[in-house]
């Protein structure tokens, strides 16, 4: 039985998370690799505590590149150059274990007999995309993401400058009937300054920072949502957030899966992205999935649509693939599902060159989402397979 009225909740996180802070290393490094060698492959992982960034993995490239560097440019970047504010880039330690790919995931992945790309790893992938916004995505996660940005943007351009990098977001929504009706809480965590300097008590400098989120922060985003708002807020629920990113909390690359993909809304195979070439199925299967989803809520084949891959390691065919219209389909969900093996590419090999995925732009992609982004970079958010699927639809239904 469907709920006809339910809350539902999803959560994001700034660049400035530790989670996130090693997905922006790990993604960097990739960018630089494929920049001096279109066809490397990499696996790279970084973990952030203390006073110190561990990178580790496989790689198999013709480039070089300065990992140091990197890891220390990225924690500029994000905010982390005061030990104050939970990491100072020029002071941090940084230990760095990178080994050569494994010669047997090499074969599989390159050599099939009809010099075919296979898939990089075994592993299931989701795809999914709705009308509740103009980015065909479900309204919780597209709030939190515009909360965090938000966080960060006004921290980096001085108007609240006593913010700090790392911070959370989590917004529930009331659905009535399957589709957004009001916004019933808003939960910011938000790092900021030690400003019992200019405050006699924490309480004063509690309410100073909840005013200041609640003004400059949560209600711009809620005035572009189109939603009524109960206006239950809750910023920083312990009082005080001064102490915070990676020395106070550690990080690693790929924990923050849920809020890369749909904040829960749909299901995730459980691979993460970040760190990894798009021969690693895991990430450019899961673009694709999406990339097929909101093209055909974008034809307006269906409302809302959930798109499944599988793949064997070193096998080009998926293993599996269906496309779900949850009732809402002008057709039925199998005849969506062969529209869509006719018209979009399925193997690796051919869904890297699709999207266009040996290119560097996998730093921009490890905060706010990889999905419902309209940044060009982000090619598997086009709805350029419109007509077609229109053009197909049709010749179907003469």
């Amino acid at each position: 039985m469907v709920l006809s009225k339910f809350t539902f909740t999803s959560e994001s996180v700034t660049e400035g998370h530790p989670d996130k802070v090693c997905d922006a290393i790990s993604d960097a490094i990739v960018d630089s690799l494929l920049s001096e060698d279109r066809e490397s492959h990499i696996a790279c992982e970084t973990l952030a505590t203390k006073n110190l960034i561990v990178v580790s993995g496989e790689v198999r490239s013709k480039g070089i590149v300065d990992i140091e560097n990197i890891v220390r440019n990225t924690l500029e970047e994000i905010g982390y150059t005061d030990i104050n504010r939970g990491m100072d880039n020029k002071s941090v330690d940084i230990m760095i274990k990178v080994q050569d790919q494994s010669t047997e995931i090499a074969q599989g992945v390159d050599q099939l007999e009809d010099h075919e790309q296979g898939a990089g790893d075994q592993g299931l992938m989701f795809g999914y995309a709705c009308k509740e916004t103009p980015e065909l995505m479900p309204m919780p996660i597209h709030l939190a993401h515009r909360l965090t940005e938000r966080l960060s943007k006004l921290r980096k351009n001085g108007t609240l400058p006593w913010l700090g990098p790392d911070g959370k977001s989590q917004v529930s929504v009331d659905y009535i009937n399957g589709k957004p009706a009001s916004i019933s809480k808003i939960v910011i965590a938000t790092q900021h300054d030690d400003m019992l300097d200019k405050f006699d008590t924490e309480e004063m400098e509690h309410k100073f920072v909840e005013e200041e989120v609640i003004e400059k922060i949560i209600k711009p985003v809620l005035e572009k949502s189109g939603l009524e708002s109960s206006g239950v807020f809750i910023v920083n629920g312990t009082g005080r957030f001064v102490f915070g990113g990676p020395d106070a909390d550690t990080g690693l690359t790929g924990r923050k899966i849920i809020v890369d993909t749909y904040g829960g809304y749909a299901p995730h195979g459980g691979g993460a992205f970040s760190g990894k070439d798009p021969s690693k199925v895991d990430r450019s299967a899961a673009y694709m999935a999406r990339y097929i989803a909101k093209n055909i809520v974008a034809s307006n084949l269906a409302d809302t649509c959930e798109v499944q891959f599988s793949y064997s390691i070193g096998v080009a065919e998926p293993t599996s693939f269906y496309v779900k219209s949850f009732n809402t389909g002008k057709i039925s969900d199998e005849e969506l599902t062969n529209l869509a093996k006719e018209i979009f590419p399925l193997r690796p090999g051919d869904i890297i060159s699709h999207l266009e995925l040996k290119f560097p732009r996998y730093r921009q992609t490890a905060a706010y989402g990889h999905f419902g982004r309209e940044d060009d970079l982000f090619t598997w958010e086009r709805v350029d397979m419109v007509d077609k699927l229109k053009s197909a639809y049709n010749e179907r239904n003469v």
